[in-house]
């Protein structure tokens, strides 16, 4: 399983990316927002990975940060949002733009995506919103985290939300504080860190 890429950009297409692994071209599709910040040819660059395996074929999907490949994850969760729609939601929509539209029960913000009609958005609201704490007074990173852990993907944020939840504190505590700790320690550090980072965050 391969959870992120670091290499240097060989090629930019429509949808997706080379990245040149120690002389290893992987074939990544991204969101079109992650394509545009990507640096050019020759450039370093980092993608944190979503594999896909199916019988016919093994897919790489790209994201700039965690929060992004947790929302892409998220939102596959919705009946009726594949790959391809979820890809294009993000692509057009930030992560904060989308976890505003779910807690405010906007509709509208969520069909500007490619691919996404009136009856998939009530969907994706319907089936989102109480897999999250409140977002009016957390920012867009606590979100992500917030979603990561209720999602249950195994990362460390996950993890480390899910060990400050175990010791008492509510879970937007425990969100805004690992997110505090993501912002200073980085998005690949341990779970551990985390923890050690995030009861600090809350003890001030």
């Amino acid at each position: 399983m391969i959870g992120k890429l670091k290499g240097r950009v060989d090629e930019i297409g429509e949808d997706h990316v080379l990245l040149d692994v120690g002389g290893v071209c992987y074939l990544v599709y991204c969101p079109a927002r992650t394509l545009r910040d990507l640096p050019g040819p020759g450039e370093a660059a980092v993608l944190f990975i979503e594999t896909m395996v199916r019988e016919d074929m093994i897919r790489l999907y790209g994201f700039a940060s965690v929060a992004e490949k947790a929302w892409f994850q998220l939102l596959m969760t919705v009946q009726g949002v594949g790959a391809k729609v979820a890809l294009g939601a993000l692509g057009l929509l930030s992560a904060a733009e989308i976890a505003n539209a779910i807690a405010l029960g906007d509709t509208a913000t969520i069909t500007r995506a490619p691919g996404i009609g009136k009856r998939v958005a009530e969907r994706i609201i319907g089936e989102l919103k109480n897999k999250a704490p409140a977002y009016a007074s957390i920012d867009a990173g606590t979100v992500a985290v917030a979603q990561t852990a209720s999602a249950g993907v195994p990362t460390a944020v996950g993890d480390a939300v899910s060990a400050l939840v175990n010791l008492g504190y509510a879970q937007p505590q425990a969100s805004a504080a690992v997110a505090a700790a993501v912002k200073s320690a980085g998005e690949d550090a341990s779970a551990e860190k985390l923890i050690r980072l995030g009861l600090k965050e809350l003890a001030t």
